[in-house]
């Protein structure tokens, strides 16, 4: 199979499509390092991919300190959308079929039902605003790409939620945990093998799709999720977002409805819980 280039992949979900590479013996993934796959060099980016000719490109680098974005605007837009058009500008270049990979903060999260492909993106912070411009760059460039929106991403690599529960609930007799934001923890193991099933699929059902794993939670409903899997005793206390004020704002809902992706690819998603208990089994 022809070559896919994985951007990103010391980052969480590399590891991942690492992981899933081996396990499954796929040999058609090149995993660059940050020296050689510099999203904002496009000179270096364009000798990579004249080497490698790849089918595929799959951008998991971006900035995603969502705080830290408020104060560092240039650096978030800088990676977030110049680095994804420069990625764009080469796979329209080099026949390239780009998956980008954004994200649920692209939206305000002020509806109560799941949100589809089509509802109106309107970011509330500098990280949802960065990664939206990044989405937006890619079409004037090319036809062939997808675009993938996910939401609250943990695995057993790197930093993440569910590492700093775990850490956290080892080191203290109660967590105060926010209760009124709703969306769908995803196992990011579970990404990877869903952009694996599209790359395989050879499809050229090109456009934005949503994915995360099946159900709903508060951030307080995960938490408890993860203390209970783990065995971890520690008394969790549900607080409004009120109480718990952050540099940059959260959407209170940001449930995605995958329709579109398990039609189109055939893809069977699992159930939020059942994919934190094998995580957790991993981390343990």
């Amino acid at each position: 199979m022809s070559k896919t280039i994985i951007f990103g992949a010391s980052g969480q979900l590399g590891q991942c499509f690492k992981k899933l590479a081996t396990d499954r013996n796929l040999d058609f993934f090149i995993f660059p390092d940050e020296t050689e796959a510099n999203i904002l060099d496009i000179e270096g980016l364009g000798k990579l991919f004249a080497k490698y000719k790849p089918a595929y490109a799959v951008n998991c680098a971006a900035y995603t300190a969502v705080d830290k974005a408020e104060d560092e605007t240039d650096l978030a837009e800088k990676i977030n959308m110049t680095g994804v058009e420069n990625i764009a500008k080469l796979c329209g270049e080099h026949g390239t079929t780009l998956i980008q990979v954004s994200t649920d903060f692209v939206f305000k999260g002020d509806l109560s039902s799941p949100l589809n492909e089509e509802d109106e993106t309107l970011p509330i912070s500098v990280y949802g605003q960065t990664k939206l411009d990044g989405e937006k760059v890619i079409p004037p460039l090319l036809k062939e790409f997808f675009i993938v929106r996910t939401a609250w991403l943990y695995s057993e690599f790197a930093n993440n939620y569910v590492k700093t529960m775990l850490r956290l609930g080892a080191e203290r007799p109660e967590l105060k945990i926010i209760a009124d934001q709703a969306g769908t923890p995803t196992y990011a193991i579970d990404l990877a093998a869903c952009i694996i099933t599209i790359i395989q699929s050879g499809s050229t059902a090109y456009g934005i799709y949503h994915y995360s794993n099946e159900g709903i939670a508060s951030w307080y409903d995960f938490s408890k999720a993860i203390f209970d899997i783990s065995g971890t005793d520690v008394k969790v206390i549900p607080i409004p977002t009120s109480d718990y004020p952050t540099k940059a704002t959260r959407p209170p809902y940001s449930v995605m409805d995958k329709t579109k992706i398990k039609r189109t690819f055939g893809i069977e998603i699992p159930y939020w819980r059942d994919s934190l208990k094998v995580c957790i089994s991993k981390i343990k």
